[in-house]
C-alpha cells in the first residue's frame, strides 16, 4: 500500500505553527544560491526547486521555539544544515544511479556524475563556510561533525553492500550517521543557540537522532512498497544497488535457508530484483511490519526525550513529527 499524499498543505502536517519561519529560510537559501558564481548559481538553484518537507530546518526552528525563541541564528543554522543535507543527496543520487527526485531530474541524470560531484562539494564547502559565523565555535564544530558523519556513514554503507553479514545494529549504526547526524545536530544546536543546560541540549538532540533514524527506516521500506508516481523519486535502488535495509534484513533472518541463499545469489550475480518480487517470498510482509514496529518503538522513546521541556506550542509541534512519521509509518504496511 503506498503511502498517502500527505503536503505541507495537509492538516496533519505539524510544521504550520513555522510556516512564516520556513518561508524565512526558503529565502534564504534561495539568497545564498545568488552567492555562488554567476556560471555555478543557476545549478544551485535549480536543486533549491526540489525542495522537500524541510524537516531539518524545521526541527532548528521548533528547538528554538521550544527553548526560548527563535533568533536569525536559527534561520541561520537551518539554512547551513538544509545545504549539507541537500550536499549529500546529490552524491546520493550519483551513487544510486537515481533519475528522479522529488518529481525533477537529478543533478547527475540531467548534467552527468563529474559536474555533479563538484557541485556536492562546492555546496558543502559553502555550508561550512556558513557556519564559522555562528559566536560559538562549538556550533560550527559540530555541524562539522554531523558533516563527516554524513560522509562517513554513506562511506560504511558502500562498505558493506552486499554484505549478507550485516546485522540489525551495523546498519541502525549507518543511519545514524547517514541521517541522523543531521536531524540531531538541528535539534540540539537549536537548543543550545538560547544557552540551554547540557542535560537539554542531550536530551534534544537524541531526540534528533531517534527520529533521523526513523525516517531512514520508513525511506527504506517506501523503496519496497512505494509509488514513484506519488512519491516523485526513483524507487527500488536499494536493492539492486546491494544495499541491505531493515525490511531486507528481518526478511533474509527469518526466511528459509534454501530460499536465503537464492536472494543473496540474486542479489551477489546482479541480478535485477523488482521489489514486487519479494512480495510472494514468505515472510516478506512479516518483515515490513518488523521494521515499521521497529522504527515506532524509537519514536515513542524520541517523544520520551521531550519530557524535558516546559509546555509550549513548538514542544508540542515536535511531539506532533513523532505523530506524523508514525501515520507515514502505518501507511507502509498493515497497521501494527
Amino acid at each position: 500500500m503506498p503511502p498517502p499524499a500527505i503536503s505541507a498543505d495537509s492538516p496533519v502536517f505539524p510544521f504550520e505553527l513555522i510556516r512564516e519561519d520556513l518561508q524565512r529560510v526558503e529565502a534564504e537559501i534561495a539568497r545564498q544560491a545568488r552567492a555562488f558564481d554567476p556560471a555555478v548559481e543557476g545549478y544551485v538553484s535549480y536543486l533549491c526547486q526540489a525542495s522537500g518537507k524541510r524537516i531539518r530546518p524545521a526541527l532548528a526552528m521548533l528547538a528554538g521555539g521550544a527553548t526560548g525563541g527563535k533568533t536569525e541564528d536559527h534561520t541561520r543554522l537551518a539554512v547551513v544544515l538544509e545545504l549539507v543535507h541537500m550536499a549529500s543527496l546529490v552524491h546520493d543520487d550519483i551513487m544510486d544511479g537515481a533519475e528522479m527526485r522529488r518529481g525533477l531530474p537529478t543533478a547527475a541524470s540531467k548534467w552527468g556524475p563529474s559536474l555533479s560531484v563538484l557541485l556536492g562539494d562546492a555546496m558543502f564547502a559553502y555550508a561550512l563556510e556558513l557556519a564559522t559565523d555562528f559566536e560559538d565555535s562549538q556550533v560550527c564544530r559540530q555541524i562539522a561533525q554531523a558533516s563527516r558523519e554524513v560522509c562517513s556513514g554513506e562511506i560504511l554503507q558502500t562498505q558493506r553492500r552486499f554484505d549478507f553479514s550485516l546485522s540489525v545494529a551495523d546498519y541502525r549504526r549507518m543511519i545514524e550517521m547517514k541521517t541522523a547526524a543531521l536531524f540531531a545536530a538541528a535539534s540540539g544546536l537549536g537548543a543550545r543557540l538560547n544557552g540551554v543546560t547540557q542535560e537539554v541540549e542531550d536530551a534534544l538532540r537524541g531526540f534528533g537522532l531517534k527520529l533521523g533514524t526513523v525516517y531512514q527506516i520508513y525511506d527504506d521500506c517506501l523503496d519496497l512498497v512505494g509509488d514513484e508516481r506519488k512519491v516523485g523519486k526513483t524507487l527500488g535502488t536499494d536493492l539492486q544497488r546491494g544495499k541491505l535495509t531493515l525490511p531486507v534484513l528481518f526478511l533474509l533472518q527469518a526466511t528459509s535457508e534454501v530460499r536465503r541463499q537464492e536472494l543473496q545469489e540474486m542479489l551477489l550475480q546482479g541480478e535485477s530484483i523488482e521489489p514486487s518480487q519479494l512480495s510472494g517470498v514468505a515472510g516478506y510482509s512479516a518483515a515490513v511490519d518488523q521494521a515499521i514496529a521497529y522504527a515506532l518503538e524509537l519514536l515513542d522513546s524520541a517523544d520520551e526525550d521531550l519530557g524535558c521541556l516546559l509546555p509550549s506550542a513548538d514542544g508540542e509541534a515536535l511531539s506532533q513529527v513523532c505523530d506524523y512519521l508514525r501515520g507515514l509509518l502505518k501507511a507502509c504496511g498493515r497497521p501494527v
